[in-house]
């Protein structure tokens, strides 16, 4: 049981690091280069796109850093999940949006929804293991 859980918590660890690095990158992303996801942003929320796309990116880069330090990993799991949760809609107009594009451009729209699933799912492994 013991070397069970020091399995789960190096996986967890690194599932971590790897997803902090990934959520800073995109969270500069966001920052650098707005336009493309101001277009991922549902009509029905209040504000102007470009306001919620500068604030998910200012939201993933605090929470890579929540990952990346291993005494915050545990909330950034719990935090990353939430996130993770939060994009979903934006993916799914994404998709939406898509649906007359050519087939490449509709693949990855709809590619892009199955794998928020298992985003969650580690996000949650790191909220519990790390």
């Amino acid at each position: 049981m013991r070397k069970t859980l020091m399995t789960a918590r190096r996986k967890a660890n690194r599932t971590a690091v790897f997803s902090g690095l990934a959520l800073t990158g995109m969270g500069v992303l966001h920052l650098v280069r707005p336009e493309g996801f101001d277009k991922l942003v549902p009509e029905q929320l209040p504000g102007t796109p470009r306001q919620w796309t500068i604030w998910s990116g200012y939201a993933e880069l605090a929470t890579g850093a929540l990952l990346l330090v291993p005494r915050t990993r545990r909330i950034g799991g719990a935090v990353s999940a939430a996130l993770f949760v939060g994009v979903w809609p934006g993916n799914m107009k994404m998709a939406w949006d898509w649906r007359h594009e050519p087939a490449s451009k509709q693949a990855v729209s709809l590619g892009r929804l199955p794998l928020q699933i298992p985003m969650i799912v580690s996000a949650v492994r790191v909220a519990r293991n790390a």
